[in-house]
């Protein structure tokens, strides 16, 4: 059956030309112009995924998620602007699974919907006891993470990551002291060939420093070598 993605976006441009691409993948897609419209339709009637933009007038993306948590887990993902990061932040603590800086990679968007989707496929089945083939965590000394659930514990305390940053973080850890290089980071975190730049890597790099040291100050498990690349160093 097909998955169905929730296309919420004031611009109708975009909600156009991302409505075409995902059902070039194969996804059926249900398009809003407004947040409102969206909260009743997707009330009646969930979709697999969710994508919004944040800034809309009237009811903008956070409020609608807020309003949608109440009565629904469907997976989200917002669009954000470059000066949108309280927002971002805001959106992710509601629970949205991950955020897309504008303007986007339709190939990126893509990929993360598919990411979300095999997760939050391997969550419902393993609620409905489907399978008990379930991995286990991978565990660097402070450092737990759920691969098949995209969780994360630091200390035992939980941190919240994008579907990126979790990929980043994941590439890391599974071979502690081992340098990766922005290019190998770039191919872990970002599939299908889709390009992105150098800052881009070490951007996510500061964010994921910056949420394990609001919960540990301390925190200094990701080494910067300078000209090579960064590597996870298991405490």
């Amino acid at each position: 059956m097909q998955a169905s993605i929730a296309l919420v976006d004031d611009d109708r441009n975009i909600l156009t030309s991302v409505s075409i691409a995902m059902q070039s993948e194969g996804f059926s897609t249900r398009v809003y112009s407004d947040a409102e419209t969206a909260l009743k339709a997707l009330t009646d009637n969930p979709a697999d995924l969710g994508i919004f933009d944040i800034k809309m007038p009237r009811m903008d993306g956070l409020e609608l998620l807020r309003q949608l948590r109440e009565r629904s887990a469907m997976p989200v993902i917002f669009l954000t602007s470059k000066d949108e990061e309280l927002d971002e932040a805001l959106g992710l603590a509601m629970g949205a699974d991950d955020y897309i800086t504008k303007p986007f990679s339709q190939r990126l968007l893509i990929a993360r919907v598919k990411a979300i989707l095999r997760r939050a496929s391997y969550d419902n089945a393993k609620s409905e006891g489907a399978s008990n083939d379930e991995p286990e965590p991978m565990v660097r000394g402070k450092l737990q993470m759920d691969t098949a659930r995209h969780h994360v514990l630091w200390d035992s305390k939980p941190i919240t990551l994008t579907v990126t940053e979790f990929l980043i973080l994941e590439a890391l850890a599974n071979r502690p002291g081992v340098v990766r290089t922005r290019d190998q980071l770039m191919d872990a975190a970002y599939q299908d060939d889709v390009y992105v730049d150098d800052r881009t890597i070490d951007s996510h790099i500061k964010r994921l420093r910056r949420k394990f040291r609001e919960i540990d100050k301390d925190f200094a498990a990701i080494d910067t070598l300078y000209g090579a690349g960064y590597r996870f160093a298991e405490s």
